[in-house]
């Protein structure tokens, strides 16, 4: 079992109300626009990271950290991009890779809004953790934790970390 924290457009902002929460999992999970790769490194001296960039991104994460990242774990199949869309309104750069061969979890992030949609079509779970940043037009700051035990997706939970000031 892996307890998995997913975060989302820190825009180079961190903190000890995300720190917290990553304190507790088992992997963090980055969908882009991480800013400073100063998070990043932070993130990686206390759990170990997965992560893809965003649009905002400099050269610096664009060599660290693919565009798109697919891996198992345990035995869930995960696709984590960016700019990903949502269930039928997924993003051109992305939509042929989920229709010939889709993971049994998609994450993105770049919209600010936090989102947990199960696609019937596809039959896999997309989630957008929202954004965890100061910096952008969301209102509150949000990630989401949850558990992957054996080919179970499971207690996932969203956190909301305050307002955006």
């Amino acid at each position: 079992m892996k307890k998995i924290l997913l975060l989302s457009d820190t825009h180079s902002h961190l903190d000890e109300k995300i720190l917290k929460y990553v304190r507790l999992a088992d992997e963090v999970w980055h969908a882009g626009d991480i800013g400073d790769l100063k998070v990043t490194d932070a993130l990686k001296k206390l759990k170990p990271l997965r992560a893809v960039y965003g649009n905002i991104d400099p050269a610096e994460a664009r060599m660290e950290f693919p565009l798109h990242q697919r891996f198992w774990c345990e035995k869930v199949a995960v696709l984590i991009t960016h700019i990903g869309g949502y269930p039928g309104k997924y993003n051109a750069s992305i939509r042929a890779e989920l229709q010939n061969n889709p993971p049994q979890l998609f994450i993105c992030g770049h919209s600010h809004i936090l989102k947990v949609i199960f696609d019937k079509q596809l039959n896999l779970l997309h989630m957008n953790p929202g954004a965890a940043g100061i910096h952008g037009f969301h209102q509150v700051r949000t990630m989401l934790r949850f558990e992957i035990d054996g080919a179970k997706i499971q207690h996932l939970e969203i956190i909301e970390l305050g307002n955006r000031v």
